[in-house]
């Protein structure tokens, strides 16, 4: 259908691409308010925004012809985060712009340089790419922004989120002045409005989000398991939506490697993706998506901005992701275009609460449900089986041919019989998972299965020996003939350890340690095995070990020292007896209170010797009773010997007094260096 705002080159080429009418986002930048300023845009994902701003800057690219201009220099500029986000909007410019006879040039890391510099060379109207590459080519004067026209940022948040803050100021400095600036994203915290005041004027603002919940076609479901079971919901939850593609969300590479690895060993068809794939890897993975040839992605948040893939309708969040945000562009990439999606996260226990206060901050409303079992599976498999069957089929003679001939052998219950179990084979098996609304089984804090009925034996190596169960346990085996299995618990002491066997293989351990005894070399022939009377008795470790002795420490709570309690505790029902009036408990040889002398009794403040009578200040000797500084004997007259080493011999001191500095006056000269 036409589009009248939009001109008829671009509106053919949104018919024939399946449009019938435009998104909010897409109608928004063409309204008269919006024609040629800067726009902060900001709507949800998957709301059409790559269009918009295709629709937003043909004023500036299409000339009354219906044609893009030939141009020496790139006159449109589009930066993306990420190299799968630069490559789908060169996509969607191909078929959006190729009709108007548009040169599209991409950009991004991971692909050969010198290549993108020749279509550069070429006279690209359009450029696509990511920060870090378009600013290498800035640098190397493959790419000129003098003739810029637009200017647009996608995903503007995710870029200063990544650390491309100096990669956009640097690219961004370098175009002109009348370029207009177009800022897209799905959310707009307070650096993008920094970043909008520097290199936008007069910007017109355009919201779609809705402040209601984070995305309307999308249906949030929080599935509560156990840590242990996270692997098993995920294939139970493939097996259970069917979803004709789904997407995985991991926290870390090394997590997608091992869940990539898993879903391929029991049956699906699944690719991976994250940082450490070459870009040529992940074309190939999302081309396999596309194709149909794998219906599952593995992958990091790396995924989680601006990915279009058709017919995806799942999004498992394995892992929680770190915000409200990431939880959104996790979730965008299905819902997109008006379609209905489902958004699944796997919350183990511990996590429930930190999920709810997310969700809640975000105004997303979710579903918890428990994991599916196996027999919800199957029984979801036999539904779609019956579904698939019932519906018409085409067939040629051949396939009739062939059908008389089974049935000519066979009867029609065996073959259906053989046909549900040939469908059966080709899914994956559902787990097995533990019940989630049992509570969890509590610790048995019991002896080990086995070890009801124990032997004990000690060794004569201890701490100061630097004895560890680590080399202890092949020691044991080497000498007794037994397995890790068969040794129960360890307990270190000072110069000897104690272990316990069970009573079983006890005889045969004792039998085996004596014909190895003194078999071994180093220091483990040194180590003797006797059997002891019983556990080891509970000793404190707090303090210095015991003396050589067996005495204690010396100090009161100490090694083997027996602890003296603080105080005798009285009977029960006791108490102190009252004291007697006047009574007061004496400490040593201390006076009784009452034959102290009185507080008044004590020498009065005027029977002190006074002021007066002692020596006046004027009896002192004065200044000038005093012994001058001549007076004092001295050390006789100085040498005027030359000084060793002084220049020509000069004497040190000449005898003349030297004159007093003078305030502001020329410094004295030093004295040069013998």
């Amino acid at each position: 259908m036409p589009f009248d705002t939009v001109p008829a080159v671009l509106s053919d080429a949104l018919d024939a691409h399946g449009y019938d009418t435009l998104t909010p986002v897409q109608q928004a930048v063409l309204e008269p308010e919006a024609h040629g300023r800067d726009l902060i845009v900001s709507a949800q994902t998957g709301s059409g925004k790559t269009v918009a701003f295709g629709l937003a800057m043909a004023a500036e690219l299409i000339g009354d012809d219906g044609r893009v201009g030939q141009a020496a220099a790139p006159q449109t500029l589009i930066i993306a985060p990420t190299r799968e986000l630069a490559l789908q909007v060169s996509r969607e410019f191909m078929w959006l712009y190729g009709p108007a006879g548009a040169r599209i040039a991409t950009c991004v890391g991971g692909m050969d340089a010198s290549r993108e510099r020749r279509n550069l060379g070429y006279g690209a109207q359009i450029v696509v790419g990511t920060p870090g590459r378009l600013r290498d080519h800035l640098e190397r004067g493959a790419l000129d922004l003098s003739a810029l026209k637009v200017a647009v940022l996608d995903e503007a948040d995710e870029m200063l989120d990544m650390g491309f803050r100096e990669d956009l100021e640097e690219i961004l400095d370098a175009t002109p002045e009348g370029r207009r600036t177009l800022l897209f994203s799905a959310t707009m915290p307070q650096p993008i409005v920094a970043l909008a005041k520097r290199y936008q004027r007069d910007a017109h603002r355009i919201s779609t989000v809705s402040q209601q919940r984070g995305h309307g076609d999308i249906d949030y479901i929080a599935c509560t398991v156990a840590p242990s079971d996270i692997e098993n919901a995920v294939v139970n939850l493939l097996r259970l939506y069917e979803a004709e593609t789904a997407i995985l969300f991991c926290a870390t590479r090394d997590n997608v490697r091992h869940l990539h690895s898993s879903l391929i060993e029991r049956g699906f068809s699944a690719v991976a993706l994250s940082g450490e794939h070459s870009q040529n890897e992940r074309n190939q993975a999302l081309q396999a998506l596309r194709d149909r040839r794998a219906r599952v992605c593995v992958a990091t948040d790396v995924a989680a901005r601006g990915i279009d893939l058709p017919g995806l309708s799942l999004v498992i969040h394995v892992e929680l992701p770190r915000d409200a945000d990431t939880l959104k562009h996790r979730s965008g990439r299905t819902g997109r275009a008006g379609k209905k999606g489902t958004a699944l996260m796997i919350v183990p226990y511990p996590r429930r609460r930190r999920l709810e206060q997310m969700l809640r901050g975000a105004n997303i409303p979710a579903q918890w449900i428990t994991p599916p079992s196996a027999d919800d599976i199957r029984r979801a498999d036999r539904e779609r089986l019956l579904e698939r069957l019932r519906a018409p089929v085409e067939a040629d003679d051949a396939d009739r041919e062939l059908a008389q001939a089974l049935l000519a052998e066979r009867s029609a219950e065996d073959l259906a019989v053989m046909l549900v179990q040939a469908h059966r084979a080709q899914m994956p098996v559902p787990e097995e998972l533990l019940d989630a609304s049992a509570p969890p089984p509590p610790r048995d804090f019991g002896p080990r299965p086995g070890f009801e009925d124990t032997v004990w034996f000690e060794m004569n190596i201890g701490r100061r020996q630097n004895a560890d169960p680590r080399w202890l346990l092949p020691l044991l085996c080497r000498r007794g003939h037994i397995t890790r299995g068969e040794i129960g618990a360890i307990r270190l002491g000072d110069d000897s350890t104690h272990f316990e066997i069970p009573r079983a293989v006890a005889d045969r351990f004792a039998e085996a340690v004596k014909r190895t005894s003194g078999g071994e070399d180093g220091d483990e022939g040194s180590v003797t095995i006797t059997a002891a009377d019983g556990p080891p008795a509970y000793r404190p470790r707090s303090g210095p070990p015991p003396r050589r002795d067996g005495s204690g420490s010396g100090k009161k709570g100490r090694g083997n020292a027996p602890l003296k309690p603080r105080y005798e505790p009285r009977p029960d029902g006791e108490r102190r007896p009252p004291r007697e009036d006047g009574e007061r408990k004496s400490f040593g040889d201390r006076k009784p209170a009452g034959d102290r002398k009185p507080y008044g009794e004590k020498k009065a403040f005027g029977e002190k010797k006074s002021f007066g009578d002692r020596k006046a200040f004027g009896d002192k000797k004065t200044q000038a009773d005093r012994a001058s500084y001549a007076d004092k004997p001295s050390r006789g007259p100085r040498s005027d010997a030359p000084r060793a080493g002084g220049p020509g011999g000069k004497p040190r001191f000449d005898g003349k007094p030297r004159p007093a500095g003078k305030p502001g006056g020329k410094p004295f000269a030093k004295r040069p260096k013998g």
